[in-house]
């Protein structure tokens, strides 16, 4: 199968190109290179005869239109998005242009390529979103987000997503373009951008820096791994019922604090520090971020019935092949660091 990734060099992105390169498939990754993209995320396939990669915004629908034209992709896995919840704070426009404006290009350059084709059964358009569309809940443990959960979007990134969902379900319904969509909880793992909270408190941690914790740490994520994420895109694709949705969660919740507790335990053992002491101490707890979400839980059970997948790995696995990852791989995240924002508190509402 031919496979056009947008994003593909950013993290989630880059875990599905390097999994679908390994299962088999052709890829092309379309990836403006904005701040948070690595083409060294990839670069472990990009000698692949399989594998092509082409630089452009999705904003920009002519561009958009001569890739489609150019590769005739079987499907399309869209992941280009800015995500970062902070940011979308400070600076709301990049992600209404991209989140939104920039899925309305990409669905009509699919829309037009399709139609030209013939209308081909077999071609999908998956679109890849997020847990946070769906608001926050409460802190009862019997309580999830379900494929049926009204959306409740409260930061200006989840409302950009939830707005590119329902375009994509306004294209299969208008014009009857082919397409699944996927919701999935945080992610983590190896090649994370160092502004997410897993590898701000792993590389703040080894340069003896205070671990950031919003509020008191008592926010609620479901935790999934990346490689386990990019094989449930992959799969959901390939056999989920055309326009359906299906939840992708870890099956893993903990408190923010909790888990960065878990994070010291695991850089204790791995990299103690040289005074003795636990990383633990080094925890600060900082002013909260403006409509932070309390919670928030996934129930998979439509992606364990329907497709027979569950994540492979717990957190506490998970996050100890992540610390690891990040231990071995010093020149990677070292030139990431000097990108605009990295290391600096966004977010504020300022």
């Amino acid at each position: 199968m031919k496979l056009l990734v947008t994003g593909g060099a950013g993290f989630i992105g880059s875990a599905v190109v390097r999994r679908a390169i390994g299962d088999g498939h052709q890829v092309v990754n379309l990836d403006a290179l904005t701040y948070a993209a690595c083409l060294e995320n990839v670069a472990a396939v990009a000698e692949s005869p399989n594998y092509a990669f082409e630089q452009a915004d999705i904003r920009d629908r002519a561009a958009l239109e001569r890739i489609f034209a150019a590769y005739a992709p079987d499907a399309v896995m869209h992941l280009a998005a800015e995500s970062h919840v902070d940011r979308s704070i400070d600076g709301p426009g990049d992600f209404i242009e991209t989140n939104i404006t920039g899925t309305f290009n990409m669905l009509e350059a699919a829309r037009k390529y399709w139609v030209e084709a013939g209308r081909p059964e077999a071609f999908r358009f998956h679109h890849i979103s997020t847990d946070e569309v769906y608001g926050s809940l409460p802190s009862d443990p019997g309580v999830q987000f379900t494929e049926e959960t009204a959306y409740d979007p409260r930061s200006p990134y989840s409302a950009s997503k939830a707005a590119s969902d329902h375009l994509v379900r306004a294209w299969a319904e208008t014009y009857g373009l082919p397409v699944v969509l996927t919701n999935c909880s945080n992610n983590y793992g190896p090649f994370h951008f160092p502004e997410k909270l897993v590898p701000v408190v792993i590389l703040n941690a080894l340069a003896g820096k205070p671990l950031p914790i919003y509020g008191d740490g008592s926010n609620v994520r479901d935790w999934l791994y990346v490689e386990d994420h990019a094989d449930a895109l992959l799969l959901v694709l390939q056999k989920g019922q055309l326009g359906r949705s299906y939840n992708i969660g870890g099956e893993n919740e903990c408190s923010n604090l909790e888990l960065v507790q878990h994070l010291c335990a695991i850089l204790d053992e791995k990299r103690p520090r040289g005074d003795g002491q636990s990383y633990a101490t080094q925890i600060t707890f900082v002013t909260d971020r403006p409509g932070h979400d309390a919670r928030y839980a996934i129930d998979p059970s439509r992606i364990r019935a329907e497709l027979g997948w569950r994540p492979s790995v717990t957190v506490e696995e998970g996050l100890a092949k992540t610390v690891q990852w990040y231990l071995e791989n010093e020149r990677w995240w070292r030139a990431l660091q000097s990108r605009d924002g990295v290391g600096q508190r966004l977010g504020t509402g300022q």
